[in-house]
């Protein structure tokens, strides 16, 4: 029914950039909130960062001021500028939809399959 597809992962040096790119495929008439999220090895899954619909967007304490995430509703696509990585960023990043209108049916709490990104000292 939807698919989140993620990517712009890999590897890069502590202090460089990336880029990451989560879009959503359907049947889709509108899509409430979008996030990402991240977990490393042996830890939790946790918020990173998260934009409504509107445009407003929460960030993680330990992110704010190096991540910007942003969103194209006309693509379906959310996107995470990641600055000045650290490698205690290195984690896989999932992508989140929390609620999404479709034809005929909304569906809830949609999951990426997950991008590694790995930050080198």
């Amino acid at each position: 029914q939807v698919q989140l597809v993620e990517s712009g992962g890999g590897l890069v040096q502590a202090g460089g950039s990336l880029r990451l790119s989560c879009a959503a495929s359907g049947s889709i008439f509108s899509i409430n909130a979008m996030g990402w999220y991240r977990q490393a090895p042996g830890k939790q899954r946790d918020l990173v960062a998260r934009i409504t619909s509107g445009g407003n967007s929460n960030y993680a304490d330990s992110v704010k001021g190096r991540f910007t995430i942003s969103r194209d509703n006309a693509k379906n696509t959310v996107y995470l500028q990641m600055n000045s990585l650290k490698p205690e960023d290195t984690a896989v990043y999932y992508c989140n939809a929390d609620r999404v209108a479709l034809r005929g049916i909304v569906v809830y709490d949609i999951w990426g399959q997950g991008t590694q990104v790995t930050v080198s000292s």
